[in-house]
């Protein structure tokens, strides 16, 4: 007897042998049939989806949950842009912090509401002795006060309290960790949030490191969140690359680096499993610290490396020689010189073509890049919704040679390269259906059309959050499409994107999301 027949439904597979259905049959959390297979079977529930679309659960291949819950629950300034207005909304979130000399914590910050960064000085104004870290929304600097500053080591560069990159965490690290169980509650918040956008898996981009790392123990609270049952859908982690050490492994295994014990890529679960180890090669557009090979268009800069090259490919080496599969943050053409660069090297040294390593954002390429991301099959893991909402910004500090090359869609399919769609949650909207928008009109929210020769169609678009998403993430036999004999997880459709009007893609409704062949319960985002 079936769990469940869901009937009375356009089921989108994303598989070319059964493309479409009307019947899904589910048996303890798996698909096992479809259509007249399971049409005549008994089932203890039998649900009527009255015409609504069904397609695989959206696969979200790079967010941050911490960071995530937390922004959710943190005071905020996003969207003011008056220096008056955000100091006022620091000084309302000093004002409630009781404990004398006590660090308060702002989200939301971003240098180009206001039109110049905000100083130490300014924050000093209105902290009263408090210690003050005010987070830029692409996670890659902060401002802070002098209560901050002094605390810091002498030379630390910082541009009147705006501290970037490695200076951002050395300010990081000065506040205690959080603990797991505040950890497990954020990401129960974040969680939630996903499913009711149609997410049900999801790779953690970076645990435990000095940028994004909430807890030297952060993989534990993932631990801990799913035996409480705050962890609805399933996660992979990415391991932070500066938690490897050295090892006296054995010369044969050529091991110089690793966690301890050797964890690596794939183990886990079907729940909770680790993934790829994150490499971080620059930092972020919006910071304007992404590493580019010519200066941002009206800036004498362009960006910068998280380190020196050298030190960056042996990391990347290492990280390959101990079996991992790799997730490269490269966000400028600079930075993806130096990832390509390094994993051409490392595939040299010990060949594994399986190993699926990744550039996460891939926000610039050049199309000289192009061919060498498809000769070592490295897939692209792009954030669309960041041009949605910052493409004119991006476009114009690009410059109109180099706008059309970023986040690119058909440039990477036409190479043969897996084009894998992602959020980069909290830094821009989750919503996967405004992404697949995005991937297929190219036209951010003021109606700004960017690179559009990169339009992809909507099926390639749904594609790159399901089977793509699979793929990157070592689950293509458990996940990514409505094939008997994987998880029972799927998102209910108010309506066919590939039958609406491109514009209306983004709008239509999550009426349900399934995990495990289960309904999870509605929240809003």
């Amino acid at each position: 007897m079936l769990c469940a027949r869901l009937t009375n439904a356009r089921f989108v597979t994303m598989d070319p042998d059964h493309p479409v259905a009307h019947d899904l049959g589910i048996w303890r959390g798996r698909i096992v049939g479809l259509d007249e297979v399971v049409t005549s079977l008994p089932a203890r529930e039998v649900i009527d989806l009255q015409g609504a679309t069904v397609l695989p659960g959206f696969i979200d291949a790079h967010v941050h949950l911490p960071w995530t819950g937390f922004k959710q629950i943190t005071p905020s300034v996003a969207g003011r842009t008056r220096v008056d207005d955000v100091l006022a909304v620091v000084e309302r979130a000093v004002t409630r912090t009781n404990a004398p000399g006590a660090w308060v914590s702002i989200a939301g910050y971003d240098q180009r509401a206001l039109g110049r960064h905000l100083t130490a000085a300014e924050l000093d104004r209105v902290s009263h002795g408090h210690k003050v870290f005010m987070l830029h929304e692409s996670g890659h600097g902060c401002v802070v006060n002098s209560a901050v500053l002094d605390l810091l080591p002498a030379g630390l560069p910082h541009e009147d309290g705006f501290l970037a990159e490695g200076a951002m965490g050395a300010a990081r690290a000065l506040r205690l960790p959080y603990s797991q169980e505040e950890l497990a509650e954020a990401i129960g918040r974040a969680a939630r949030t996903c499913l009711a956008e149609g997410v049900t898996a999801c790779a953690e981009a970076g645990i435990g490191g000095t940028l994004f790392g909430h807890s030297p123990v952060e993989l534990g609270a993932y631990q801990l969140a799913r035996e409480k049952g705050l962890l609805p859908l399933r996660v992979q982690l990415m391991v932070s690359a500066d938690r490897l050490g050295p090892v006296a492994a054995h010369r044969s295994d050529g091991i110089p680096r690793a966690l301890d014990l050797g964890l690596r890529t794939g183990f886990g679960d079907d729940w909770l499993s680790v993934g790829a180890l994150k490499v971080y090669t620059d930092g972020g557009m919006m910071a304007r610290t992404a590493a580019l090979s010519s200066p941002y268009q009206g800036l004498d800069h362009a960006g910068q490396l998280q380190d020196d090259p050298e030190a960056l490919t042996d990391l990347i080496v290492d990280g390959h020689l101990a079996g991992w599969q790799l997730a490269v943050h490269a966000i400028g053409d600079r930075a993806a010189d130096v990832a390509l660069d390094a994993l051409e090297r490392a595939q040299r040294l010990r060949p594994r073509p399986e190993a699926r390593h990744r550039i996460e954002h891939a926000g610039l390429i050049r199309p000289d890049q192009l061919p060498r991301f498809a000769r070592l099959g490295v897939s692209a893991v792009v954030q669309p919704n960041f041009l949605r909402h910052y493409g004119d910004d991006y476009a114009a500090i690009m410059g109109e040679e180099r706008a059309p090359w970023l986040y690119r869609g058909r440039g990477f399919l036409d190479h043969g390269i897996t084009l894998v769609g992602s959020s980069d949650r909290p830094v821009a909207d989750g919503s996967p259906l405004r992404a697949v928008q995005f991937m297929v009109e190219r036209a951010s929210t003021s109606g700004r059309v960017i690179g559009p020769q990169e339009g992809i169609t909507v099926d390639e678009a749904l594609r790159a959050y399901t089977v793509a998403g699979a793929f990157a993430c070592h689950w293509e036999d458990s996940a990514g499409s409505l094939t008997p004999g994987k998880r029972a997880d799927l998102v209910v459709l108010g309506d066919d994107p590939r039958r609406v009007d491109t514009a209306r893609i983004g709008d239509i409704e999550v009426v349900a999301t399934y995990v495990e062949g289960r309904e999870s319960e509605k929240h809003a985002p």
